[in-house]
């Protein structure tokens, strides 16, 4: 059998040359039968197959190393990764003689075939489980990336739309005075005649430039009144269909219509706070708040059944947490947060101090030293807790326990991560009049009074997991339902309140501080709050300035109450928006 070129010049081997059954090229040219391309194993199998291969075979060395160390304490004489391949061969037969699969290993020095395959399905199960990771992973950042990449185009769209619709229009109306000025001059032909004016050619305007806002005419025209023919502009006239000349007659000055604005305008929904003492209206409008929201989310109630109706939907765009220290919920999944995490920042602390007193803070001014002398305390206490790795509860024990105030005392004296001055501030406070440090004890007692609980103190014993939670979930699209009872009178009895406002209010910081980080200075997608029974809930003092600059950072704020007197109560020296 010879090999030769066909009459295809080249384009294929045939194996009879220009014969009658090749045809052109022979019969590996096109023309013939066996001609055509793609024949035999694809690259990408073979590379896929050799890639299974060498991988068992790192499997099964490692399993039989790792049984050997795990039963003998060492690895066996012999197991390398050279002789696998002969091993695996004879394990396809035997799969209960690890002594045939490795004759040059000796017997003892092996494990059982049990933990062998053990080890082996192990490896084999963490593989499987770390690719389908890394492809999800994969596949939801490339879905990020192309999201992000359609909403840039939809906003240059939409601007290139903007910028062409008064070109647009201008030209519209333009054309609109000619075809008007060319049919009024048929009439008036010099030879008297009637002749029918040509069609005006059509504009290339695009559609979407027609709803677009026509850019405003200067005041020196849309001002002016009608001028007369003499004075008006008029247009040259064109030839008719009988040959004659038509005479030039005055265009009307194109006075613009405001054009409708884009039907497809995102409309951000403004922070409001709503009044009423129709709670079923209230939970309808926080409801309808929650299904609106399309990034982050806070929602704090005392209604469950706001969170049992929109769980299940906010669960498909992302983390769920839910901060529930008093067990109202029907959940296993409850987040813990504790009241001293970043309080190694005297700013933080003071910041959480302020939170924690506001519920049973007096209102009346004369009393503003014993709330201050109170702050301290907690500021002081919280930032020795935290340089000093004492959970929440310690503080507890210092309020209640006869003595033991003095203890903070020396760990911010000999701490050296405690901030300069703290111990001196707080020995003065400890020290000063007794009745004003009494009267200061007493508000941080009844602040920390709900610790008695132990589903509190429970809520107030994070693991290191929640912390991760509760830092990431505005990244992530999440949602915190924050569910507590509700009080009409904090200062007496507070319950856990003084917590909800604490947490609240780290929460609100954290977005801002997100929100000034970022290149635009606000938050994007932006963090809605639902406050639903907020003065009975959680009054943080923050609300006020959130009402009134959140919009501008990203923070989106509804707020619903039972009546004004309520938040005048709540908040006496910042009114709220009507």
């Amino acid at each position: 059998m010879t090999r030769g070129y066909g009459d295809g010049r080249g384009r294929g081997y045939g194996h009879g040359g220009a014969g009658p059954q090749g045809g052109p090229g022979g019969a590996g040219g096109p023309g013939g039968p066996g001609g055509g391309r793609g024949r035999g194993v694809p690259d990408s199998l073979l590379i896929g197959v050799l890639a299974f291969l060498l991988g068992l075979t790192v499997l099964a060395w490692t399993a039989t190393g790792l049984a050997g160390l795990f039963t003998h304490g060492a690895w066996p004489d012999g197991v390398t990764f050279t002789s696998t391949p002969l091993a695996l061969r004879s394990l396809i037969g035997a799969p209960h003689d690890l002594a045939a699969a490795w004759p040059g290993t000796p017997a003892a020095q092996l494990s059982g075939y049990g933990l062998f395959w053990g080890i082996l399905i192990s490896e084999l199960l963490i593989l499987v489980v770390l690719t389908v990771f890394a492809l999800g992973t994969i596949a939801r950042y490339r879905a990020v990336r192309a999201n992000r990449r359609a909403a840039g185009k939809t906003a240059g769209w939409e601007g290139a739309a903007g910028a062409g619709g008064a070109a647009g229009v201008g030209e519209a109306t333009g054309a609109a005075g000619a075809a008007e000025a060319a049919a009024q001059s048929g009439p008036a032909s010099t030879d008297g005649r009637h002749t029918a004016a040509p069609p005006p050619a059509p504009t290339p305007t695009a559609a979407p430039s027609l709803t677009a806002p026509a850019t405003p005419l200067p005041a020196a025209e849309t001002a002016a009144p009608p001028a007369s023919a003499s004075a008006a502009p008029t247009a040259t006239g064109a030839p008719t269909a009988s040959g004659a000349p038509v005479t030039a007659v005055p265009i009307p000055a194109p006075v613009p219509a405001p054009g409708p604005a884009p039907a497809d305008t995102p409309v951000t929904p403004t922070p409001a706070v709503h009044y009423g003492t129709d709670r079923r209206q209230a939970g309808a409008l926080a409801a309808a708040a929650v299904a609106a929201a399309e990034g982050p989310l806070v929602v704090a109630t005392t209604d469950p059944a706001l969170w049992a109706d929109t769980k299940d939907g906010r669960a498909k765009l992302g983390p769920l947490l839910t901060y529930d220290p008093q067990h109202l919920l029907d959940t296993p999944a409850r987040v813990r947060w504790s009241p001293t995490s970043g309080c190694e920042d005297i700013a933080t602390a003071a910041a959480r101090a302020t939170a924690l007193v506001a519920p049973v803070r007096p209102p009346s001014t004369l009393d503003s030293a014993v709330a201050d002398a109170a702050t301290t305390l907690l500021r002081c206490w919280l930032h020795a807790a935290a340089v000093d790795g004492r959970p929440f509860r310690q503080l507890h024990r210092w309020a209640h326990t006869k003595g033991a105030a003095h203890e903070p005392v020396r760990i911010l004296r000999t701490n050296q991560k405690a901030s300069a001055g703290q111990a001196g501030e707080l020995e003065s406070v400890l020290t000063a009049h007794a009745e004003r440090r009494e009267m200061a004890q007493e508000l941080v007692s009844r602040t920390l009074a709900s610790l008695a609980s132990i589903h509190i103190r429970d809520a107030c014993n994070p693991a290191r997991t929640d912390a991760l939670l509760l830092e990431s979930f505005i990244d992530e699209g999440g949602t915190l339902y924050v569910v507590g009872e509700s009080i009409e009178d904090p200062r007496t009895t507070p319950g856990a309140m003084p917590l909800l406002v604490a947490l609240l209010s780290n929460v609100v910081e954290r977005g801002r501080r997100m929100a000034e980080r970022s290149s635009a200075g606000r938050l994007d997608p932006p963090l809605t709050l639902v406050l639903d029974d907020i003065a009975a809930l959680a009054p943080f003092p923050a609300l006020p300035s959130l009402l009134e600059t959140g919009r501008a950072q990203g923070l989106l704020t509804l707020a619903t109450m039972r009546s004004q007197e309520q938040a005048r109560a709540r908040w006496p020296h910042t009114p709220l928006p009507a």
